[in-house]
């Protein structure tokens, strides 16, 4: 497999996205809507497996969209000084710890676990499996599981405020690959989230990304539209580089130029169809190894925390 796909930068700042349905944004506003009459109920109490240095540790619990109970991390700076929120989504791996390095100072930051994956919030109903997780529901957009997810994203922004209400003055979120995608379809939507990061940004340009074989979760959607073309109908819903055109929020995008499991053209069509401020660091890859790999890692949260603080 060439995790080019073929492009190079040049090529891959031309691609664009599915227009969207007439009704998306009436579907989304509807899921807002909806999602957000549901109250978080969180709860906190001390972690008791993990440590964070410089912050207080607390294992959460909150509700979101259909009374489904998700889990996670709130991790809050030790000498008590919040100045703003983060909410920091995570991979199609689910997460099973809080992420050590995070772009913001003074800010209480958030690690929810979207419904049926990670360790907090594993749903008998719901696949936990990437490959399986990503089709669930698929057959309808009133019941395809990336809507649930992206409501996740705003259960977990009523949660900080709800928690830390100081945190309430500036909420940003950053995700990357899972967490890119549906922070795409979900930001668009909220006002309470100033500013966006995403990482290699998956679920971009749907009637592209299911012409490319990939390693992750796009290759069971692909294999799935196969022989279920009526999914595209549901998928066009769900489509992060169509919700990207919606999107106000000053966002920050990690891109990377070879990527077997997200391609690099979803990526990009994510990226080329922000509307709002944009800014862009591109990466030699993504989910993979390659040489000055740290390095690179390293200079991308350079980045983001250089964004956080200009925006």
């Amino acid at each position: 497999m060439d995790p080019t796909y073929g492009y190079t930068l040049e090529t891959l700042l031309e691609v664009g996205g599915p227009p969207p349905p007439p009704d998306f944004a009436d579907f989304w506003t509807g899921l807002y809507r909806e999602a957000r009459s549901v109250e978080p109920a969180a709860i906190m109490r001390p972690s008791q497996a993990f440590a964070m240095p410089g912050f207080d540790l607390y294992d959460v619990g909150l509700s979101s969209l259909g009374g489904i109970r998700l889990g996670g991390w709130l991790a809050v700076p030790a000498d008590g000084r919040v100045e703003r929120g983060l909410v920091m989504s995570h991979g199609y791996g689910g997460r099973i710890a809080p992420e050590p390095a995070v772009p913001v100072e003074r800010a209480a930051v958030l690690f929810p676990c979207a419904r049926g994956m990670g360790d907090r919030s594993r749903i008998g109903s719901i696949p936990d499996t990437a490959e399986e997780h990503v089709l669930h529901g698929i057959v309808s957009r009133d019941t395809y599981v990336h809507g649930g997810c992206a409501a996740d994203v705003w259960a977990a922004v009523g949660a900080l405020c709800e928690l830390v209400p100081e945190a309430a003055a500036r909420v940003d979120y950053l995700g990357g690959s899972f967490g890119g995608g549906i922070g795409a379809l979900a930001a668009p939507w909220d006002e309470r989230i100033a500013a966006v990061c995403l990482s290699v940004p998956s679920f971009g340009n749907h009637p592209l990304r299911v012409t490319l074989p990939c390693t992750g979760s796009g290759e069971a959607v692909r294999r799935h539209v196969t022989h279920h073309p009526e999914a595209l109908d549901t998928l066009r819903y769900f489509d992060a580089a169509t919700a990207a055109t919606f999107m106000r929020a000053p966002t920050h995008v990690g891109l990377a130029l070879a990527d077997p499991a997200v391609p690099p053209p979803g990526q990009f069509a994510v990226y080329n169809a922000l509307s709002g401020p944009r800014e862009s660091f591109i990466r030699t890859a993504g989910h993979m190894d390659y040489p000055g790999m740290a390095d690179e890692a390293a200079a991308l949260l350079a980045a983001q925390r250089a964004f956080l603080d200009r925006v």
